[in-house]
């Protein structure tokens, strides 16, 4: 009897030393990761650092859309503010002439003394040769410096009193409307893009 219980008790612990070695195979097993697991992980970082990188792309675009957008609104009021107090016509030739007079024209801005002299005038940096450009320019009438791309063109019409949005018929009573659009060229634009349009009516 006393021998059997020696073999029962051996065989027990035996039997619980292979568990505790199974289970501890089984621990260090776990320790790793399996192919899926690190093939699922990487996944999913990338997917991460893609949407921060589209994220990224799109407040930089709209960064310089906003900036963009707050330069063409100061060049436009730069022109407004430019034109507050010259009459809507010249004082000698009354309306008579539509435009700038003769001898403004080739004067240029300089020589704009009232509100229709400005109707069709083009401040751009893109000017032909392009060491020459002639703006944009600010309320003092000096050229603007390192506003490579920027323009300001200016269109002056006869409006409707009580319509402010059609133009005047000739004869027909009117208000003097100042518009300026403000266009930018991008290094890698084919063409300018108008990014804002500043208009208001010039008081009598």
């Amino acid at each position: 009897m006393r021998g059997c219980r020696i073999s029962i008790g051996a065989a027990v612990t035996a039997t619980a030393g292979r568990r505790r070695s199974a289970s501890g195979r089984a621990r260090t097993a776990r320790l790793g990761f399996t192919l899926i697991e690190t093939a699922l992980a990487t996944i999913i970082v990338g997917v991460g650092v893609l949407a921060i990188v589209a994220a990224q792309q799109a407040f930089h675009k709209q960064n310089a859309w906003s900036t963009h957008a707050a330069i063409a609104t100061y060049l436009g009021n730069e022109i407004r503010e430019m034109t507050l107090n010259l009459p809507r016509h010249d004082p000698v030739t009354g309306s008579a002439i539509w435009g700038p007079e003769e001898g403004e024209a080739t004067l240029g801005l300089v020589a704009f003394d009232d509100l229709d002299d400005f109707d069709n005038a083009y401040f751009t940096s893109l000017a032909t040769p392009p060491d020459e450009p002639n703006g944009p320019v600010n309320a003092r009438r000096e050229i603007i410096p390192n506003m490579q791309g920027w323009a300001q063109l200016v269109q002056v019409d006869k409006v409707k009193p009580n319509d402010i949005r059609t133009l005047a018929a000739s004869g027909e009573p009117y208000l003097i409307r100042m518009t300026v659009i403000v266009t930018y060229k991008g290094p890698y634009d084919d063409e300018p893009v108008e990014m804002t349009r500043v208009s208001w009516i010039a008081p009598d």
